[in-house]
């Protein structure tokens, strides 16, 4: 536990010490090591290692902060787990999972992403920002706050061992999580029309699914053999349920599912999520029969998506993590959001303290920001029912994955996400591409409703697919900017190609679907690429 040093306002004060505000402190301190940064943290520290908390699993974007941007790729290697990629599997309703629909690759792809136990995560931030000099004080409870303007300075009081401090400062960072602090005292609460919840636990256990086969040729599949490192997802109409390795030796595993498809009252306990499992996911409701005893937490949140009305202000405030917009967990987003944010108010302030006026590119950073949160929403609202479709959800997870390492990954990966020429001169293929994939969402919806959904004993290997591992190998090349500029036209290209043939093979097989949204956006030079960049399913 850190002492505040009373007096002198700081530059900055971050109201919360979990993921979002200790990363952004690193951040702070690695671009501007003259800034003092105090952050104000409710919990105690050093914090349980089995932190009851979700996120344990990171994506390109959030895996590139981590590692590269924030320089902790050392403690990263030595003591989180490195991610086998997403692993699909359609086992609603099965015990024989390798009698099923698989999607996920079979070695590991080039660029690395992690599997983060929080607890262990957040215990070495906190020490490493205080090695940086950030006065870190835990155990402390934020009591009220001032908001400043663009003349005055925030004021924040704080209780510390029953004893009153006060801080002013030129910045205030609201990292509090879903305390939302800034967002209650100035109303930005937003609802969004993504209605979920989710249920989660850990359970003291590695809990490996290659264990719950002997075929030999199953098992052979991957290489290295080691599903269990996957973020494994066991999908059904309206839900998924994950398994999540955690460094500790603990297991993660939790339910998400559509509020209306799967009532979060049938499965707000362990006792009902484990007959919620035997109904639905057989093979790992007798996975944890034999390891209840071994529970360690429990959680639920309900309709647990939201957004916000204003995170960036001139005014010298700025909204990060949950504290945020919190999108879903599916595909990951959290770590990724969290690093596109910060990098953001990492600019702000840099900017502001060089004597820049900084209301214009808050207002047109946090227009940025909000279209990613849309694009990514997108992804989810309204697209749970087909999450259990083993012949249109594969084809979902590669268009998204496409759009995701095509469009978002490449603005992070090559530092131009403040970089307004660039978007500006790109904006044609931004908007497009934007646009292409919420049309796309719809038309594979409608793809799902029609769907035979055909569950082969197969593996999808996403591996296989050169294209797609060469899209995953690219986000680490460095590139200059016409180079830069040069991929986001092609991956446009590749975004179009990918959808002409994703509409032709469903109209193929399904005359009656209207393609028609899609096709106004394809130019009409758009083709299928030479060739095929989707899985062939035997017929």
């Amino acid at each position: 536990m850190s002492t505040p040093s009373e007096g002198a306002a700081v530059d900055v004060v971050i109201l919360g010490g979990g993921l979002a505000g200790l990363t952004l402190a690193i951040q702070l301190r690695r671009q501007l090591p003259t800034l003092s940064v105090r952050i104000i943290e409710r919990r105690r520290h050093p914090v349980p290692p089995a932190a009851h908390k979700v996120g344990e699993s990171s994506v390109e974007i959030g895996a590139h902060y981590f590692d590269t941007v924030l320089g902790l790729k050392e403690h990263l290697t030595a003591h989180q787990l490195k991610k086998f990629g997403f692993r699909f599997f359609f086992s609603e309703g099965r015990e024989d999972l390798d009698q099923v629909t698989e999607l996920g690759a079979s070695r590991y792809l080039s660029t690395p992403s992690y599997q983060l136990d929080r607890g262990i995560f957040e215990n070495y931030l906190g020490e490493h920002v205080r090695e940086l000099g950030v006065e870190f004080i835990d155990g402390a409870v934020v009591r009220s706050f001032d908001m400043g303007s663009q003349t005055s300075a925030h004021c924040v009081r704080y209780e510390l061992d029953g004893v009153q401090h006060e801080v002013r400062s030129r910045w205030l960072i609201d990292a509090s999580g879903r305390a939302g602090l800034i967002k209650r005292k100035l109303g930005l609460q937003q609802d969004n029309a993504h209605n979920a919840n989710a249920v989660w636990f850990r359970i003291g256990a590695r809990i490996d699914v290659d264990e719950w086969s002997s075929d030999s040729s199953w098992l052979g599949r991957c290489d290295p053999p080691y599903r269990w490192l996957s973020t494994n997802h066991l999908c059904g109409a309206g839900y998924w349920a994950w398994l999540i390795p955690l460094s500790s030796g603990s297991h993660s595993v939790g339910i998400v599912c559509d509020a209306v498809a799967h009532p979060l009252e049938t499965m707000n306990t362990f006792e009902k999520a484990l007959e919620w499992f035997r109904v639905h996911q057989p093979r790992l409701a007798r996975e944890l029969q034999d390891k209840q005893h071994l529970l360690q937490d429990f959680c639920f949140l309900r309709n647990f998506s939201y957004g916000c009305k204003q995170v960036f202000s001139g005014d010298r405030w700025a909204l990060t993590g949950e504290a945020g917009v919190f999108l879903d967990p599916f595909y990951s987003p959290g770590s990724d959001f969290i690093g596109i944010s910060n990098t953001y108010i990492t600019d702000l302030i840099a900017r502001d303290l060089k004597g820049e006026l900084i209301n214009g590119r808050a207002h047109v950073y946090q227009q940025l920001y909000f279209s990613f949160y849309e694009s990514t929403l997108s992804l989810y609202t309204d697209q749970y029912a087909m999450f259990g479709d083993p012949e249109v959800m594969p084809v979902k997870v590669i268009w998204d994955y496409t759009y995701y390492w095509g469009v978002l990954c490449q603005l992070f990966f090559q530092g131009r996400l403040t970089d307004m020429n660039s978007l500006s001169r790109l904006s044609d293929q931004l908007n497009h591409s934007r646009d292409l994939n919420l049309v796309m969402q719809k038309f594979m919806r409608e793809w799902s409703r029609l769907s035979g959904r055909r569950n082969d004993a197969v593996l999808l290997d996403q591996a296989s697919l050169p294209w797609f591992a060469e899209l995953n190998r690219g986000l680490r090349d460095e590139l200059d900017d016409e180079a830069f500029r040069a991929r986001m036209i092609e991956y446009t290209a590749l975004l179009d190609s990918l959808a002409m043939e994703i509409i032709e093979r469903a109209c193929s097989e399904h005359p009656s679907l209207d393609s028609s949204d899609v096709r106004k956006l394809l130019s009409p030079e758009s083709g299928t690429a030479p060739e095929s960049l989707l899985f062939t399913r035997a017929a």
